[in-house]
């Protein structure tokens, strides 16, 4: 069996047990449920919004090729559209932390499923217009909806129950968002209703439901029965000695830049986005210039690696393994994929890429819980700090395509090394200082 079957034969079997991994990830969020019965219904909706997160991502992978092709944009020109995306999270992560401390968690979910809305209407005007600046600004906008979407959503999610869990709860909605990569450009397709390829034209119609779904999502998120939550500590009326201890620490403190845990956390989700968006986002590029035949057909080895990682987080922590000891077998793996990338040749040193995957996984949803942890009243502008981290997928992957133009395509992944060696140094020294 050839490798191309291989593939088509792991994409199957991933495809044809859709199923069972939707009630797999059904029961383990029951179980988490037997630990507090009100953490179902938040969980779903939160499972929705982050699975909107995914998919308001994955339009970035049908945009560029379409561009590319309708307004004859070079790669560079095209690939400026992620760099748009990610821009606001530089931009306005610490406005967010303002908006979510004066309206509060659900208010500011419901705000940016609005501005989701709004960008999706840029988008019909610059598909109309045909101008490649209108897709930069309209890419801005849906960046900038992302921004005050996942700042509200993370930290909630690692408040909603017990600390210790946090990166089960992450690990859960992290494949959900994962899952919806690519459904928005099958999605997109679909309403489409292109038979070949979809080109700026087929647009309109796919974008103008898309509007009206945000819209309706930021109904449900005002309606939604989302209680607001505190963070340990951040209620200084709280009679627990530990969040009285927490309270008396963050009280201490004048700036969210006193936390060093918190802003090496930051640093820590810089490059993590940037590498973890090479390795989602390069591998067909990637088995092109190995000269592959079907390289499409090798978009599933990431997707299927990390969904591996995030399963079995789900399934050890935190009974058989702590979020701090998976972040550091995560930063371990991680840099062994890099380094066999770099080492192996030809479709070797693809699958490999599939090691960084796997060791990705695990990263965002133990990066929260740490560097969220002790921040009482400064818990919410510490998750628009981490927010802003998030432009590392701007910059660390310009820099890839730096790399990529002086060097062979094989040793630009080694910038990696420099990503994943700062993770493991959070993850085994970073997290503790205080």
């Amino acid at each position: 069996m050839g490798i191309p079957s291989l593939l088509y034969f792991g994409a199957y079997l991933l495809l044809s047990h859709i199923t069972y991994i939707i009630v797999f990830i059904k029961s383990v969020v029951n179980r988490l449920m037997k630990e507090q019965k009100s953490f179902l219904v938040p969980m779903a909706f939160l499972g929705l919004m982050f699975f909107t997160c995914g998919f308001a991502l994955g339009i970035n992978s049908l945009l560029v090729p379409v561009l590319k092709v309708s307004l004859s944009v070079s790669s560079m020109e095209a690939y400026m559209l992620i760099g748009a995306t990610f821009l606001p999270f530089l931009i306005f992560g610490y406005p967010a932390g303002i908006l979510i401390s004066k309206i509060g968690y659900k208010r500011t979910m419901a705000t940016a499923f609005g501005m989701f809305a709004i960008a999706f209407g840029a988008f019909i005007f610059s598909a109309d217009a045909k101008s490649f600046p209108l897709f930069l600004t309209a890419s801005f906008f849906c960046g900038t909806a992302n921004t005050f979407l996942q700042a509200a959503i993370n930290p909630y999610v690692t408040i909603l129950g017990p600390t210790e869990s946090a990166a089960k709860r992450i690990s859960i909605m992290g494949m959900i968002n994962k899952l919806a990569w690519p459904v928005s450009p099958l999605f997109i397709a679909l309403f489409a209703g292109a038979s070949g390829s979809v080109a700026i034209d087929d647009l309109g119609k796919p974008f103008a439901v898309i509007i009206f779904l945000f819209i309706a999502l930021g109904v449900v998120a005002l309606l939604s029965p989302l209680p607001e939550v505190k963070a340990a500590g951040e209620d200084s009326s709280e009679t627990d000695e530990i969040d009285q201890e927490v309270s008396a620490y963050a009280n201490s403190k004048k700036s969210v830049f006193q936390f060093p845990h918190l802003v090496l956390g930051a640093i820590a989700i810089f490059f993590y986005v940037g590498a973890e968006t090479i390795v989602l986002g390069t591998l067909i590029d990637y088995a092109n210039e190995l000269g592959l035949t079907h390289p499409e057909n090798y978009s599933w080895i990431t997707p299927i690696s990390i969904s591996i990682g995030y399963i079995t987080g789900i399934i050890l922590i935190p009974k058989y393994l702590s979020q701090t000891r998976a972040l550091q077998i995560c930063s371990f793996v991680a840099l062994l994929g890099t380094a066999l990338v770099v080492l192996l040749p030809g479709v070797y040193s693809i699958f490999s890429v599939g090691v960084m995957a796997l060791g990705c996984s695990l990263m965002w949803p133990a990066f929260w819980p740490l560097a969220l942890m002790d921040l009482g009243k400064f818990t919410k502008k510490g998750s628009s700090l981490l927010t802003m981290g998030l432009i590392g997928g701007a910059a660390i992957t310009v820099l890839f395509g730096l790399l990529k133009d002086v060097l062979d395509a094989r040793y630009a992944y080694g910038l990696c090394f420099v990503c994943f060696g700062y993770i493991m140094f959070y993850a085994f020294k970073g997290y503790k200082l205080r």
